[in-house]
C-alpha cells in the first residue's frame, strides 16, 4: 500500500536510545587516564563493591559485557556437552549463543501474552534428564514470574541463571533482580540504563563468583593488578582455560558516575512511560506494554504492539512512517528461532512458538530514555496517532 504523505514534524531525527553521559563521567574518566592504572584495577573493584550494594547483592564481578557474565556463569556452572539449557526465543541472539559456546543444547520455550516474558508452565514442560539450567531473561525490564521458575530449579535439580541485561533496577516481589545468590547477568552497553560504553556485571553469591572471576580472566590465579601493584607478585598458574572478558578502570570509571544518577535517571523513565500511557491509553489500534502488581519494571524498553485488525498496513511500514515524521525506533527482538542458525540446526519452523511469533510481527520499540524532553515525548506521540488516523480501517 502507498504511503500517505506525511512530510516530517521534527525538523531533526530523535535517536531511538542515546546515553547521557555529563561532565561528572568526563572528570572521572580523565582522572583514569592520569592515573597508573587503566585496565582492571582499584576503579574496577570499588564499582563491583558499589553496585553489589546498590542491589544488595551477597558480590558482583564486572565483566567486559553481559554476554560474558552468561557465559561465565554457564562455564563456572560446569554446563557443557550433553546438557540442555531452557530460555526463551524473544531474546537477542547473545542470551541464546552461550549455550552453545558451552557446547550444551538451548531448548526454547514460549513467552507468556502479556509480559512476552518466559512461561513457567513451558518451562515445567520441557524439563528432560538432561536439562541442567534455566536461563530466563526479563524482557524489556519486566520480571520474569521468578518464584514458579526458581521452584522448578529447586525440585529439578537445575541451575538458575538470569539474564538481566534490561532489568536494572527491576523488582520482583519487592526483591531487586539480581540481589540473590544465583548468577544474574546484566548489560552496561550504550543503550542501556546505566552505560559504561560496553561491559557488564555478573552477581551472585561469594564462592561461586571468586570461581567465575578465576574463569573470566584466563583462569589465572591472580589478576595484573595483583601481581603488579606495590607488594604484589609475579607468580601465578593457570588453573582453567579462561576467557578475556574483564572490565578496565576505564569503563568502571563510567559505570561509578551512572550508578549515582540511576535512580534520577529512573524517574525520568518512569515520567516518559506515564506521558505515553495517557497519549496512547484510549487508542484501539494500540496495545501498551504492561506492569504487573507484584513488579517493579526498569523501563529499558517501551514496546507497544500494533493490532492488525485495526490498521491498513503492517508493522514494517509503521515504523518507516514514524522514520519520515523523524522518529527513531527499534525491534526487540526478532525470535531466535527465525535465524537461520537456530532455524536450519534445530529444523525450526516460524510457528513452532506462536506466541512470540505473533507479538514479533507487530511490535514497535519506542524511544525511552532519559534524555527525552517532554516536547520530544509529545513528538513521539503525535508522529504515532498521526500514523495510526492515517491507515485506520
Amino acid at each position: 500500500m502507498p504511503a500517505m504523505p506525511a512530510p516530517a514534524r521534527r525538523n531533526q531525527f530523535l535517536p531511538f536510545s542515546p546515553p547521557l553521559l555529563g561532565e561528572e563521567e568526563i572528570r572521572e574518566v580523565v582522572d583514569t587516564l592520569r592515573s597508573d592504572w587503566i585496565t582492571t584495577g582499584p576503579k574496577t573493584k570499588r564499582f563491583e563493591a558499589d553496585f553489589a550494594e546498590h542491589l544488595g547483592a551477597p558480590s558482583a564481578l564486572a565483566l567486559s559485557s553481559c554476554t560474558a557474565g552468561l557465559h561465565t556463569a554457564l562455564a563456572t556452572l560446569g554446563v557443557g556437552p550433553g546438557d540442555e539449557v531452557i530460555t526463551t526465543p524473544l531474546t537477542f541472539t547473545a542470551s541464546v549463543n552461550v549455550i552453545e559456546h558451552v557446547g550444551a543444547r538451548p531448548v526454547l520455550v514460549d513467552v507468556e501474552p502479556d509480559t512476552l516474558n518466559l512461561s513457567p508452565a513451558a518451562v515445567e514442560a520441557a524439563v528432560s534428564w538432561n536439562t541442567s539450567a534455566i536461563l530466563p531473561v526479563h524482557y524489556a525490564g519486566h520480571p520474569v514470574d521468578l518464584d514458579p521458575i526458581a521452584d522448578i530449579a529447586r525440585r529439578f535439580d537445575l541451575a538458575l541463571v538470569e539474564d538481566a541485561a534490561h532489568a536494572l533496577p527491576a523488582r520482583y516481589k519487592g526483591r531487586l533482580i539480581g540481589s540473590g545468590d544465583n548468577p544474574v547477568s546484566f548489560s552496561f552497553y550504550a543503550t542501556k540504563n546505566l552505560t559504561t560504553a560496553e561491559g557488564g556485571m555478573l552477581t551472585g553469591g561469594a564462592a561461586f563468583l571468586e570461581r567465575a572471576r578465576v574463569l573470566s580472566l584466563h583462569g589465572m590465579s591472580r589478576d595484573a593488578w595483583k601481581r603488579y601493584d606495590k607488594g604484589g607478585s609475579w607468580r601465578y598458574e593457570v588453573l582453567a582455560p579462561g576467557f578475556k572478558y574483564n572490565m578496565t578502570d576505564i569503563q568502571a570509571s563510567l559505570g561509578l558516575c551512572q550508578l549515582r544518577k540511576l535512580p534520577a535517571f529512573q524517574a525520568r523513565r518512569r515520567e516518559v512511560v506515564r506521558l505515553y500511557e495517557a497519549g496512547f491509553g484510549h487508542e484501539p489500534a494500540l496495545e501498551l506494554p504492561v506492569e504487573r502488581p507484584d513488579v517493579e519494571h526498569a523501563w529499558h524498553l517501551y514496546v507497544l504492539r500494533l493490532r492488525p485488525e485495526a490498521l491498513r498496513i503492517g508493522r514494517d511500514q509503521f515504523i518507516d512512517e514514524l522514520t519520515a515524521r523523524n522518529i527513531g525506533t527499534s525491534v526487540h527482538f526478532i525470535p531466535i528461532h527465525l535465524h537461520p542458525y537456530y532455524r536450519d540446526k534445530y529444523r525450526y519452523v516460524p510457528e513452532r512458538f506462536p506466541v512470540a511469533l505473533r507479538n514479533y510481527e507487530r511490535m514497535v520499540s519506542l524511544p525511552l530514555h532519559p534524555r527525552l524532553s517532554d516536547q520530544d515525548v509529545a513528538d513521539v506521540i503525535e508522529a504515532v496517532l498521526d500514523v495510526v488516523h492515517a491507515y485506520r480501517r
